[in-house]
């Protein structure tokens, strides 16, 4: 059965592959895009967030399907609109249906990014829910060390006027996949308890997670469940109430900070960064390999400590590893010094897989009760994706009208907020059960 909750657990995690796949692999496409269609910076930047813009809407609208439908049936809708998405922009033949094409995709990655990390961390134990649900950022990060990997090899032996199509057309594969694997999940415990009100078929899938219970603790987590709703029921039912207010601010500004770091607009545009220090194309898409090397490395040592030294503590150890290479990239732009630039990449890199990007989605999925907890993954994913898609819009403006300098600088004063915030504000979720978060947080 441990080896059944890992399976089930990789099957919903590889929703995070999709996600780092799509929203990546624009990245070693975008100059190709603006040169064929003759796009304008804005177009050019709406072409390229258009994934993004997308998500926002997935995760705005996310948590309805996953509420209401359940976790599974939503994760599968995913897939299929991960496939349409790849097929739809491989064959596009202008700008219009290439942009509606990666917004489809973006909004399997909103949905995503709400029901993947729901359903791990619902069927995870307390003391693995860590490391289990950390495996879904694991595996965006693994999606997007694909990605980088597939852009360079298509770009180095295929003809530049269809490499492109082909970047990102190979996603259908895994999002088949994925899809097919999605039929072998069993239905989330605890909505099927809150929601479906199918107490005996969430007690069943309690027994299968948590093999070493016995049935009078297996009965007592299901009585927690339900009086977790009941005790919401209680507080008038209402989301956006005083009781709710810790957690709504703790998921607004992981979510927040998460993208004031400037992570995404980096690995969008990272051969465009590499270009800037004076490297070729070839070799800044082979430096963006890099990236995903060193994303994936240190996701998964990230993943390894999260249940060791908890979520705190992986957070700053990632707002001074932010802090302290984005100023070195402002301060080697300022001086022409480029040479350690892409060292100074790759460490902000480590710093986001370390403490941001590993805690970020386990963190959200964790803060809220039961009954509030798809419409809490859904505000948080909706502001990350937001502020995602919105820097993801201005940044080709901001890298005409701003030096690199500048730009750097900026993300860096905005992870010295964060630092402040973590130690002002941010508690510690480590290994206490989702039915008792509600009163630590209160």
């Amino acid at each position: 059965m441990k080896n059944k909750l890992f399976f089930w657990t990789i099957t919903s995690a590889l929703a995070g592959f999709l996600f780092g796949f799509d929203t990546i692999v624009i990245s070693g496409a975008e100059q190709q895009i603006q040169d064929l269609w003759s796009l304008s910076s804005f177009m050019h930047g709406l072409a390229t967030s258009a994934a993004l813009w997308g998500t926002v809407i997935g995760a705005l609208l996310g948590g309805f399907p996953a509420e209401k439908y359940g976790r599974r049936k939503t994760l599968l809708c995913t897939g299929f609109l991960y496939f349409v998405s790849a097929i739809g922009s491989a064959l596009a033949g202008d700008s219009t249906l290439f942009m509606l094409s990666r917004f489809i995709g973006g909004l399997g990655v909103g949905i995503a990014t709400i029901a993947s990390p729901l359903y791990i961390s619902e069927i995870s134990p307390a003391n693995k829910r860590g490391r289990l649900a950390g495996l879904f950022q694991f595996n965006i990060v693994l999606g997007i060390l694909v990605a980088y990997a597939s852009n360079f090899l298509i770009g180095k032996y295929m003809d530049a006027e269809v490499a492109w199509r082909w970047m990102l057309g190979v996603e259908a594969i895994p999002a088949l996949i994925f899809s097919v694997l999605c039929f072998t999940l069993p239905e989330s415990p605890r909505w099927l308890i809150t929601h479906a009100k199918n107490v005996a078929a969430g007690r069943s899938v309690f027994k299968k997670i948590n093999v070493n219970m016995s049935d009078k603790e297996i009965d007592n987590l299901v009585h927690d469940v339900e009086n977790s709703v009941k005790e919401s029921k209680t507080n008038s039912g209402r989301f956006f109430t005083k009781e709710m207010r810790v957690p709504i601010f703790l998921a607004f500004f992981v979510a927040f900070f998460n993208q004031l770091s400037g992570i995404n607009a980096i690995l969008y545009f990272a051969p465009r960064i590499f270009e800037w220090t004076g490297l070729g194309q070839q070799a800044a898409l082979l430096q963006s390999i890099g990236i995903g090397v060193t994303n994936f490395i240190f996701t998964y040592l990230g993943i390894w400590l999260i249940d060791r030294l908890g979520r705190r503590k992986l957070l700053y150890i990632g707002s001074f590893g932010y802090i302290i290479s984005l100023g070195l990239c402002a301060i080697a732009f300022k001086m022409g010094n480029y040479t350690i630039v892409p060292y100074c990449i790759f460490a902000f890199i480590a710093a986001h897989a370390i403490g941001q990007g590993t805690v970020i989605w386990v963190f959200i999925s964790e803060i809220f009760p039961n009954q509030f907890r798809a419409m809490g993954q859904t505000l948080g994913s909706f502001t990350h994706w937001f502020f995602a898609a919105a820097l993801t819009l201005v940044f080709p403006k901001m890298a005409e009208i701003l030096s690199p300098a500048i730009i750097f600088s900026f993300f860096c004063v905005m992870m010295i907020l964060q630092l402040v915030w973590v130690k002002l504000k941010v508690p510690e979720t480590k290994g206490i059960k989702l039915e008792d978060m509600e009163k630590k947080l209160q």
